[in-house]
């Protein structure tokens, strides 16, 4: 066994592992001392997150964001992980420890006779993102705590400082931000925060955790509160088209006798942002079933309009 096999065995030795000896190494590969440190030192440089232990016998432990296995791709598969990866450039954090740019150039880095075409494909086939300006300091500790089925007390900053006792089940990017979905402890329902607002992430042992199975719900379960109001409004087949680039949970689309409806509910406090969802519609919303819905709408608009006079 060379070197270069030695090492890539070395790495699915480990990858298992959460500590190791100098001698498991010695032994395993019939190596010297000397040969088993300079093994250690190359896989420090390959990214293996190593680290010494104190005391004698050569101890080292392996950090839990290890290397995975050697994993074989075909040529397709390779362009297809290449261009999502690239997906990333466009967002400002990420809930993964990692450097964008580093594990761009680590995937050409295994591809060097392809890299040239993977510039190109990257170049022409493009998935639109939208860029994500703002930081989400506590993403990753959101994600953590979410994957572990974990409350948590976060403090959310909007127009004040709120602290809120909270279980995360859902991380999504939307719009240009990172949108989290928890389950209020307080409110006993599940609300999205913006993760950008989020200034703090602390655990919470005063409440016990619930699994991740009991929030796939039907989102009428989870957002709907008892001050909900309703609403169905018929748009044109261009509407559609708004509807698919842009909806949310509490929204259906419905297609009856060759026509669009879109069912939905709004709570209490959220006027403004329905309103604003079907301004953007423009004279493609045909009707609006819901007298309280069409008053929300009117009232944003004189708003609106007031608001461009006195620019005038």
């Amino acid at each position: 066994m060379n070197k270069s096999e030695r090492l890539n065995d070395m790495i699915r030795y480990l990858s298992g592992k959460n500590s190791f000896r100098l001698r498991d190494l010695m032994e395993r590969y019939s190596i010297s001392r000397s040969s088993a440190l300079r093994d250690v030192r190359a896989l420090e440089e390959l990214g293996l997150p190593i680290f010494t232990r104190t005391g004698r016998g050569g101890s080292y432990g392996v950090l839990p964001n290890r290397i995975l296995t050697p994993i074989l791709f075909t040529v397709d598969e390779m362009y297809a992980l290449y261009v999502a990866m690239r997906t990333l450039d466009a967002y400002q954090t990420t809930p993964f420890h990692l450097d964008v740019v580093r594990l761009r150039e680590k995937f050409e880095e295994c591809a060097p006779l392809h890299r040239t075409s993977l510039h190109r494909i990257a170049d022409i086939l493009r998935l639109d993102v939208t860029k994500h300006a703002n930081e989400s300091a506590c993403l990753r500790d959101i994600l953590q705590f979410a994957v572990r089925e974990q409350p948590c007390v976060i403090y959310y900053q909007k127009k004040e400082l709120r602290r809120y006792t909270v279980q995360f089940f859902e991380i999504r990017a939307a719009y240009g931000q990172w949108y989290g979905t928890a389950h209020d402890f307080e409110m006993g329902q599940a609300r999205v925060f913006r993760c950008d607002r989020i200034t703090t992430v602390e655990e919470c042992r005063d409440v016990a955790g619930m699994p991740l199975s009991s929030f796939a719900r039907p989102s009428e379960e989870l957002y709907r509160r008892a001050d909900a109001l309703s609403f169905v409004v018929e748009i044109t087949a261009k509407g559609r088209d708004f509807f698919y680039k842009e909806h949310y949970s509490s929204m259906r689309l419905v297609e009856e006798n060759g026509r669009y409806y879109i069912h939905g509910f709004y709570n209490v406090g959220e006027e403004e942002f329905i309103a604003d969802y079907f301004i953007h519609y423009g004279d493609e919303v045909q009707t609006v079933e819901s007298m309280a819905l069409r008053e929300v709408i009117r009232t944003r608009l004189r708003t609106l309009t007031m608001h461009y006079k006195e620019m005038a």
